[in-house]
């Protein structure tokens, strides 16, 4: 009798592929969006920083002059002490929280909401930022780090800046041991095995071969014990095609 698959065992909902809530530190969220934010603006002063293992970037500790106290993604080049503002009349300062009719085109932004008031959804991992690229009537054009535009409201609220910990992939891990805790601290599957290494029982692409044997498209219907591969795959392996001679010219 074979074994159920990687994925089918993730699926079941057990407690060694969830994501450990009992470890982080913080529930990252703006505050609520009140009248204070929507027609005039809070001063935050930022007294620390928090190394939180639910995302790569480092948090800050923020005190606002209400005498609030919160939490907020650190962008680059921010230091303890350093003053920010939230709200529409903030000024444009790096880390200031703002609505995105109120940025100025070709600013980089992050910590996006898709919709106002939802605390902030999109671009938050280390070293990533997007830009706004233009105004219109539906709303605020943003690029994405993907690449993608899309078009999010105007009173969306965003981070000035780019995430702090950009270079953090650059230094190599060395060893085995060191990505063990990396993606233990996320419950994240490492390492990834490949099928063809696995036991025939384990895998259908596995056997002593260490490799297919027959083709890996697979129907959509197909049961969930075998389904892997190229799932309803329209085509595989390289593009061919005859030459023309507008092709030769070139």
């Amino acid at each position: 009798m074979g074994k159920r698959l990687k994925t089918q065992k993730r699926g079941a909902g057990r407690p060694r592929y969830r994501s450990p809530k009992k470890r982080y530190k913080v529930d990252l969220n703006y505050r609520e969006y009140d009248d204070i934010e929507k027609t005039g603006v809070l001063t935050v002063k930022v007294t620390g920083f928090v190394d939180d293992p639910a995302r790569s970037a480092l948090l800050m500790k923020v005190e606002y002059d209400n005498g609030e106290r919160g939490y907020l993604l650190a962008p680059e080049g921010i230091a303890v002490g350093d003053e920010l503002d939230v709200g529409v009349q903030g000024k444009l300062r790096l880390g200031s929280v703002l609505p995105l009719y109120r940025i100025p085109d070709g600013t980089y932004v992050f910590n996006i909401e898709r919709t106002p008031g939802d605390g902030g959804k999109i671009v938050r991992a280390a070293g990533s930022f997007a830009s706004v690229v233009s105004k219109d009537k539906t709303g605020v054009i943003i690029r994405l780090p993907s690449k993608k535009v899309v078009s999010l409201l105007g009173e969306c609220r965003a981070q000035l800046g780019i995430v702090c910990g950009g270079g953090r992939l650059e230094k190599p891990l060395i060893k085995a041991g060191k990505a063990h805790y990396k993606y233990k601290a996320q419950n994240k599957l490492w390492p990834v095995v490949r099928g063809v290494h696995m036991a025939a029982y384990s895998h259908p692409h596995g056997g002593k071969q260490h490799h297919v044997g027959k083709p890996t498209t697979i129907a959509r219907g197909a049961p969930p014990g075998s389904k892997v591969g190229h799932i309803a795959a329209r085509t595989t392996g390289r593009k061919k095609g005859k030459r023309t001679a507008r092709a030769e010219k070139r």
